[in-house]
């Protein structure tokens, strides 16, 4: 009999790590902290997953703790790493037709952001990731507004004769062409550029001006409402490769959590502009809304900047503007 325990016993050792070896381990990487939105996204899929028992762990290494953060989309694409949660238009210079995920004018609320994730001009952009073997799990976008020291901007009629940092060169394109003064800087020096007169205003997304505590040094700040100028796609990729590869079970698995976790960056991304609203208006600091006829004079300003520069330089650019612009 104690042998037979012992032949049992064995067994189960065996079976064990015959299961253990069957596991596999997706890397995922980004950017930022593990309080941000961003990687509660990448936090849920990896519960999700976890939770449906298809021998699939995803390990998440936030704070560009494997790569820099604009330095993810190549190794991504070589499958030296899995998963990235990723700016797409970081890698504009890689894909010229990214960078319309960052322009002016192109979404005007998260909700009109949610259709266009979904539309066919989605489907092009996703065309062209699976050139580079990459494909989306979930989609995403973070809005922005202005912030400023120099009166409220709502509209271009209120950029002439300020000194502004912008979100990205063409949101610098259209400011420039309204009459500002671009000063190029990370958001992360803003704060003291603000207060040393440096700058006059910026524009960069509701959680930088909250984490950058922004608030005590504009007097003015146009948050994201219904209506917004600055929206960025910030997407959970995957090696496309590396999900072909898996089990049926397990891509059904990791599907279906990208899915659960879009639709709570959707409510998570409403939610933090409403917080940098709060935290800037209990701070005393004015707040302005843009409308929508603000937002329409926007966008004709874009029409004569910054989309003839992105047409300008990118193969079949035209089209791929249209089909963005035709998504309501």
């Amino acid at each position: 009999m104690k042998n037979l325990n012992i032949f049992t016993t064995a067994i189960a050792a065996v079976v064990a790590s015959v299961t253990l070896a069957q596991a596999e381990t997706l890397r995922l990487s980004h950017q930022w902290s593990e309080s941000d939105v961003r990687h509660q996204v990448a936090q849920m899929v990896a519960d999700e997953v976890a939770a449906a028992n298809v021998d699939l762990d995803i390990q998440i290494y936030p704070n560009q703790t494997l790569f820099k953060a604009k330095e993810q989309y190549t190794p991504l694409s070589r499958g030296q790493v899995d998963m990235i949660v990723f700016p797409l238009s970081y890698a504009g210079g890689q894909q010229p037709a990214y960078n319309l995920t960052l322009m002016p004018g192109m979404v005007k609320n998260h909700d009109h952001g949610a259709r266009l994730s979904h539309s066919p001009f989605m489907e092009k952009i996703s065309e062209i990731m699976a050139e580079d073997d990459i494909m989306v799990v979930t989609h995403g976008y973070l809005a922005g507004g202005f912030g400023s020291n120099k009166g409220c901007i709502t509209n271009p009629d209120d950029m002439p004769g300020v000194t502004i940092r912008a979100a990205g060169k063409a949101f610098e394109q259209m400011l420039a062409g309204a009459g500002a003064s671009i000063a190029s800087m990370a958001s992360s020096e803003a704060y003291p550029a603000l207060q040393s007169g440096v700058l006059d205003a910026i524009n960069t997304s509701s959680e930088s001006f909250v984490s950058y505590r922004l608030y005590e040094q504009v007097k003015c700040y146009t948050p994201a409402g219904d209506f917004a100028l600055w929206f960025m796609y910030q997407p959970l990729l995957m090696n496309k490769s590396t999900f072909e590869a898996l089990n049926p079970a397990q891509q059904a698995a990791l599907l279906a959590a990208g899915a659960k976790a879009e639709a709570f960056y959707l409510g998570e991304a409403k939610k933090g502009d409403a917080i940098a609203a709060k935290t800037f208006a209990d701070a005393g600091v004015e707040l302005a809304e843009m409308t929508e006829a603000d937002f329409n004079a926007w966008r004709e300003l874009a029409k004569t900047t910054s989309y003839p520069a992105f047409v300008a330089e990118t193969p079949n650019g035209q089209a791929l503007l249209d089909l963005a612009l035709s998504v309501e």
